[in-house]
């Protein structure tokens, strides 16, 4: 099936090739009155003397139609047929159209002024969100993430897509120091409280624990003393040890604890060393090269694929209609988030243009060679087919303003002869 570009491609060309039949043809009919009331006028003027202003109208009108006829043939073709000197002009000079064309527009359109002032008057992300911003747009985008993520899924080579995938993994762990990021997790996690929080809960689970077991620990305390203590002595033993050990965790609960002031510092000390202390950093990147040199990671990466890509085949298909909701959530926010802050909208143009000037006036004259390797690879039927699309409508005005204006003129001139000739 062809996109949809290439079938609005062949609609406009279509379009164009019948408004020039129709121009062609109101302009060749137009040739045709003239004759037919010249011919007519010519035949009843002596007896209808004022004819005569009429018979010179259609005359000079079939003069100035037919030599604008020859000067809009001769650009194309020979005028039928005949290879008359200075006619076929834009075939004959086929060779030098393409550069010309390529030095006009490197010239003219990719200057560096004028690309300047002419990007500066461009809004170019108010264009985006106006396109955003409409359902069409957007229906049209769904409609093709829809079509395309069935087939994306069915192409993916599982092999390629797991070796991909360990090697991206890889590479991104390489690229980031162990220790300074250790530090940075620590650091955001204990200035958020969440090691603090933790840290709590662990006290409490291990209090609950040492509850449930209670009787384990007399046990326990029971096998390894002497056979000849009481089993009342064993028994409070045990209890003293458990009392013991419950009442130092209830007193950890207490943030200002010297234990826990103690922890803090320990904590706080192990993130500054972990970003600054050289064998600290060492030592973080020989774990990470032990972790990335054993066969087992990229084994694992293949087992992540694996399983990414099931969940993908099973549940985006059953899924569109969330995905798609989704997505047109996602287009909606992201024009309207485009389109209500002017001064982000300045921003992000000035960004744009400035990638724009940079990607393209460099290569400038590689813009303008493709251009001409383009025009010098058609053939010169196809090159004259282009052009008379472009201009052969406005052409055939030529041939119709030729024809009035001729024979208005013809008419002046008939009358002032006769203004002349007035005895």
């Amino acid at each position: 099936m062809k996109p949809r570009a290439a079938f609005a491609h062949i609609a406009e060309s279509d379009a164009r090739r019948r408004d020039l039949r129709r121009m062609r043809t109101i302009a060749t009919l137009l040739l045709l009155l003239m004759i037919a009331i010249y011919i007519l006028t010519a035949a009843f003027e002596r007896h209808w003397p004022g004819l005569g202003y009429v018979r010179a109208f259609a005359e000079a009108g079939m003069v100035g139609a037919c030599a604008d006829w020859f000067a809009v043939v001769a650009l194309f073709r020979h005028p039928l047929g005949i290879p008359i000197p200075h006619t076929a002009i834009i075939p004959s000079n086929k060779a030098r159209i393409g550069p010309a064309l390529g030095r006009f527009i490197t010239n003219n359109f990719l200057d560096v002024r004028v690309a300047h002032e002419r990007l500066a008057h461009v809004d170019i992300v108010g264009k985006v969100a106006t396109w955003l911003n409409t359902p069409v747009t957007r229906g049209r985008i769904l409609d093709a993430v829809q079509q395309a993520l069935p087939r994306i899924l069915q192409t993916i080579p599982d092999p390629a897509m797991q070796d991909f995938l360990a090697g991206v993994v890889r590479y991104g762990i390489e690229s980031v120091p162990a220790a300074p990021l250790a530090s940075r997790v620590l650091s955001v996690l204990w200035a958020g409280g969440a090691a603090e929080q933790a840290l709590d809960r662990a006290i409490v689970f291990a209090e609950v624990s040492l509850a449930r077991q209670k009787d384990v620990i007399g046990q326990k305390v029971a096998e390894h003393t002497y056979r000849w203590v009481p089993a009342w002595v064993d028994r409070i033993i045990a209890d003293r040890v458990m009392n013991g050990l419950l009442t130092t965790l209830r007193e950890l609960r207490d943030p200002a604890h010297p234990w826990r002031i103690e922890l803090q510092k320990a904590v706080e000390k192990l993130i500054t060393d972990l970003a600054t202390d050289p064998e600290m950093f060492a030592a973080g990147e020989g774990i990470k090269a032990d972790l990335l040199a054993n066969p087992l990671f990229m084994e694992q990466g293949r087992v992540l694929w694996t399983e990414i890509e099931t969940a993908l085949r099973s549940e985006i298909p059953a899924r569109t209609k969330m995905i798609a909701d989704a997505l047109d959530m996602a287009l909606r926010g992201l024009g309207a988030w485009l389109e209500h802050d002017p001064a982000r909208r300045a921003r992000l143009n000035r960004r744009i243009r400035l990638t724009l000037l940079r990607v393209l006036l460099p290569r400038r004259a590689e813009i303008g060679a493709y251009v001409t390797q383009v025009v010098n690879n058609w053939d010169t039927a196809t090159l004259v087919e282009r052009i008379e699309l472009q201009v052969g409508k406005d052409l055939q005005f030529i041939r119709i303003n030729g024809t009035i204006v001729g024979g208005l003129v013809g008419l002046i001139i008939f009358t002032v002869s006769q203004w002349i000739a007035w005895p």
